[in-house]
């Protein structure tokens, strides 16, 4: 058996132990008390000469008085604990031997390579382990079975993932009318609430965001209203006794209207919001919003002076006409945020409203923790710094933005921009609004647009647990911090990365872990392009860089330094050239033709017309790849999701109202291409992303969608030289638990059943023309469905459709969260699979048997279908998700472990995206060629590779960015 003694030294020093804490408290206590006692005993023995004269309540009305003056904190000697609050007894003591370990120390820099002990809940040494805390040596213990050894191999190991501002339990998904509890509309102002008392220790998501790294995470009640109470933190991990209570990291004393005494309190959270949330709900403007907020500060800043002036008095030994002590149970957390003693969270966007709170915060002089969402607080960094106390930490999104107005401004470079001006950055969630399970995946954009790695780690770790107050417990890997730590698979920052391994309080999370093996050129920190020129547009600009391409002025591109080339070819994807390892290739191009491409030697420019110009782009071990193509998202007919009058609308639907006969009644069949936006921000970041393409179909919240269509998201206009790419694509429709008002899923599927028997010549069925060409297998025939018993309904028409027309109708499943319950009855049935999102999650009660993927389980639905021989492609739900596409592809390939290999993940997202949305690509130059994307640094899937260009053949032209 290996000596672990040879290789971590035994500490055999001898330590007093540490004086205990409950000792000193009660020892400060008593003090206290014995002061108290001469007080009122003694100097005021002269203003009460009988022990009847004290107020009843004079010594329970003092020690309010004295925790008055109590800062909030851990206390003095927080880590000379030796046990976790929250250990549980009987958990075995781990040693991680031969791990990388990201402590967060010296500006998340520090990175040990050495091992880790965690026992009783708290880390009990790290590097070079001393392990005198044992009775028995170490080999003893592992004999005896008493400490598990986990080598993990050089793996690297971080603190567990702090996720500054959630909904889980509160907004509890599957999402249920019964479990909607993260937001009240009983008034603009409520301190007084807490999202503790509606955490539902029911979420499906715990388990899903614990295997993401996620460990603790605070729950924020929702944006409704200006004040929308009070926040708590909590760990994710199940407890024995099944509470929210218990769930809670360091509560506030009075959760129980209990006090543990005066030497310290912790830290307490609340949730402010400003902006178009409050507004709406309420019917208010900002001024409104404003006067509300400034209104409750006043009652607050009355109360404290109230309660200041009497605990003068009291201490003074003035209790004639006192009374009791004024406090108001509605009000007194926020006395509390003006003692200091709360960390304030703060919704809140735009430059307007982040002067306004910082206003209100320098008018009642509180301090604020953190602005989230803040899309504009890269524009604005100087008024941040003006905040009462500190400037706040800024909580973001990494690219998600645009979706309301006062997002719209939003860029992917503000929190490499925020910190260059000295503020702290962290990413969250906002679960469910984004999956905190790839919280992770926030920090690694922000690292690929520019931030950089230790401030991209530490804003999920450290900074995080810096804003909420938690920072002497959690967010570091340093002895006596408790025992939340993560084992990736790969660098965390490296697309994909994946725990191997939770433990929260010393207890691994994760039963048996599905481990998948990358490419170790895919598990190592990504060296990131250069983005300087972009970060200075986006503030020179306020945010609204130009972003229309600029056709290339030369005709003819030489791209050297090609490492591979893959290409579109008979609706299928072929790799043409991989370079070799000794030299890399080139790749001509002229008016958007590759009229030539391999090694430089096979290249000759002597073909080239005598004085023809020549502009050369080194590619620095780039490639050249096959547009992606979007599908999913109201891209193209919306710009402002949220602001109605930037976009379509929805479609008039059958199933739920009358449809004007003068717009063509039921036989109405709305076309998507008849509203097309162009020149949208999401579809030019998406075509300067290499997606250069996009599938919409009409915008609908009921049964009928319309007919879908394909555009260019790189044209200037609808009249532009290929801007739209297939005027009518297939047809879409939708069957579910829709909008209301809901029709049934049976009367849905009856009134598909009802149009799709619809002959040519049938004049009994009332269908219109789109219903009977898809019933005849003329365009394909989209269905949105999660249900697995949605889908084996539609499984099931398909069948009896074909067998009344004798013909074969091209269906074609997008969203289907629970699809792979039915994989071999998919694929036996001919279906096409599109997974919107590509990764699946449980937002609804018809999406709630999700496939998780690793670590939860070996298999991921976009693998398992494509071994099952079905064409799969990915979509998105979000507009400003378009542009990540290529990650997705990139991030599925990864995490099947080598089945899906780089042209079948391409594909996810191309050439299969087109066969199962009825879009042509290859039918000739004037029905669409493909158009291809260049990359520099690396392939289209890489995080070290940026879009420098687009070879567009059926616009004749080059775009270089």
């Amino acid at each position: 058996m290996t000596k672990w003694s040879q290789i971590l030294p035994i500490d055999t020093a001898s330590t007093a132990p540490p004086q205990k804490f409950r000792a000193k408290v009660a020892l400060v206590l008593a003090l206290l008390a014995g002061l108290q006692l001469y007080f009122i005993g003694g100097s005021f023995r002269p203003l009460f000469r009988r022990v009847g004269q004290l107020p009843l309540h004079a010594e329970q009305s003092l020690e309010r008085c004295v925790s008055l003056k109590t800062s909030a904190g851990p206390p003095a000697r927080f880590h000379d604990r030796t046990e976790s609050d929250r250990f549980v007894p009987g958990t075995k003591p781990t040693l991680l031997h031969n791990a990388r370990i990201w402590t967060g120390e010296d500006n998340g820099t520090e990175v040990l390579q050495g091992d880790i002990l965690i026992d009783k809940g708290i880390i009990q040494g790290v590097g070079s382990v001393h392990l005198s805390a044992f009775d028995l040596g170490i080999d003893g213990l592992i004999a005896r079975g008493e400490l598990d050894v986990v080598d993990v191999h050089g793996a690297w190991v971080t603190p567990g993932i702090v996720d500054p501002h959630s909904h889980l339990g509160d907004a509890s998904s599957p999402a249920l009318d019964g479990a909607s509890d993260d937001n009240s509309l009983k008034g603009t102002i409520q301190p007084w609430l807490r999202s503790l008392d509606g955490l539902n220790t029911h979420d499906d998501s715990y388990a899903l965001s614990i295997a993401g790294g996620v460990t603790t995470a605070v729950v924020l009640p929702g944006s409704a209203n200006a004040i929308g109470g009070q926040a708590f933190t909590i760990k994710l991990r199940k407890t024995a006794e099944r509470s929210p209570t218990s769930m809670l990291l360091e509560p506030p004393y009075d959760i129980n209207g209990t006090n543990h005494g005066s030497d310290h309190i912790p830290w307490r959270q609340m949730k402010h919001a400003c902006g178009e949330n409050p507004s709406q709900i309420y019917g208010d403007t900002r001024m409104d919003t404003f006067w509300a907020l400034r209104q409750a500060y006043d009652k607050a800043r009355q109360i404290k002076d109230q309660q200041d002036a009497y605990c003068s008095a009291a201490l003074a030994g003035r209790w004639a006409g006192l009374g009791e002590f004024p406090e108001d149970l509605q009000w007194e957390a926020l006395v509390d945020v003006l003692r200091g003693r709360v960390r304030v969270q703060t919704h809140c966007y735009e430059a307007v409203d982040l002067d306004d709170l910082i206003r209100l915060s320098n008018e009642f002089k509180f301090p604020i923790a953190a602005v989230h969402h803040a899309h504009e607080a890269y524009l604005v960094p100087d008024v941040l710094r003006r905040t009462y106390g500190h400037p706040p930490a800024v909580a973001i999104f990494a690219t998600r933005a645009r979706y309301k107005r006062e997002a719209y401004r939003g860029s992917e470079f503000a929190a490499r921009i925020l910190s260059e001006n000295g503020l702290k950055v962290v990413v969250k969630s906002d679960h469910p609004v984004l999956n905190s399970r790839y919280l992770l995946y926030e920090a690694q954009q922000v690292h690929y647009y520019g931030l950089p790695a230790n401030l991209a780690l530490a804003a999920v770790t450290t900074l995080p647990a810096q804003v909420l107050g938690l920072e002497h417990r959690i967010g570091y890997l340093k002895k006596g911090w408790d025992a939340d730590l993560v084992i990736w698979d790969s660098h965390p920052l490296a697309l994909g990365a994946t725990p191997a391994q939770v433990f929260i309080d010393g207890i691994p999370q994760l039963d048996a872990p599905h481990v998948v093996s990358k490419p170790e050129n895919f598990r190592e920190l990504p060296k990131v392009p250069n983005f300087d020129r972009e970060a200075q547009a986006a503030v020179a600009f306020e945010g609204l860089p130009p972003l229309l391409p600029e056709r290339a002025s030369i005709s003819t591109i030489l791209f050297t330094g090609v490492n591979n080339v893959i290409l579109p070819h008979r609706g299928e994807l072929a790799e043409m050239y991989t370079a070799m390892s000794d030299e890399a290739g080139v790749v001509v191009v002229r008016n958007g033709d590759i009229i030539c491409y391999g090694a430089a030697a096979t290249c000759s420019l002597d073909d080239l017309a005598d004085g023809e110009r020549v502009r050369v782009v080194d590619l620095e071990g780039g490639a050249i790849s096959p547009g992606l193509l979007t599908y999913g998202s109201p891209l193209g007919l919306q710009e402002i999701r949220l602001e109605p009058s930037t976009g379509d609308g929805s479609v008039f639907d059958s199933l739920t109202g009358p449809v004007p006969k003068f717009v063509g009644g039921d036989h109405l069949t709305v076309r998507a291409v008849d509203a097309l936006q162009f020149a949208g921000r999401d579809s030019l970041l998406a075509y300067r992303a290499g997606v250069t393409k996009a599938v919409v179909a009409p915008v609908h919240d009921g049964f009928f969608g319309g007919l879908g269509t394909s555009f260019s998201t790189g044209a200037a206009h609808k009249l532009a030289d290929g801007a739209i790419i297939q005027e009518v694509t297939a047809l879409h429709v939708s069957v579910g638990h829709l909008a209301a008002p809901r029709p049934s899923i049976s009367t849905q599927i009856a009134a598909l059943r009802n149009l799709l028997f619809a002959l040519p010549d049938d004049s009994t069925v009332d269908a219109p023309k789109p219903f009977r060409d898809a019933a005849r297998g003329l365009i394909p025939i989209v269905v949105e469905a999660h249900s697995a018993d949605v889908i084996a309904t539609l499984i099931l028409l398909k069948k009896e459709v074909e067998e009344k027309t004798g013909a074969t109708i091209h269906m074609t499943i997008t969203g289907a969260t629970e699809a792979h319950l039915l994989v071999k009855e998919i694929a036996k049935a001919n279906v096409g699979v599109i997974f919107k999102p590509s990764r699946p999650f449980p937002t609804t009660w018809e999406q709630r048997r999700v496939l998780p993927g690793p670590p939860l389980s070996k298999e991921t639905e976009i693998a398992l279908f494509l071994a099952h021989n079905v064409t799969v492609g990915i979509g998105v739900e979000d507009a400003s998700s378009a542009r990540n596409t290529r990650f997705d592809v990139g991030w599925a390939a990864l995490e099947a472990g080598g089945r899906i290999s780089k042209i079948q993940a391409l594909a996810l997202a191309s050439t299969n995206l087109e066969k199962l949305l009825g879009s042509s690509s290859d039918a000739g130059v004037a029905s669409g060629a493909s158009d291809l994307v260049a990359t520099q640094g690396g392939d289209l899937l890489s995080f070290e590779s940026k879009v420098v260009g687009v070879i567009s053949p059926r616009r004749g032209s080059m775009d270089l960015f």
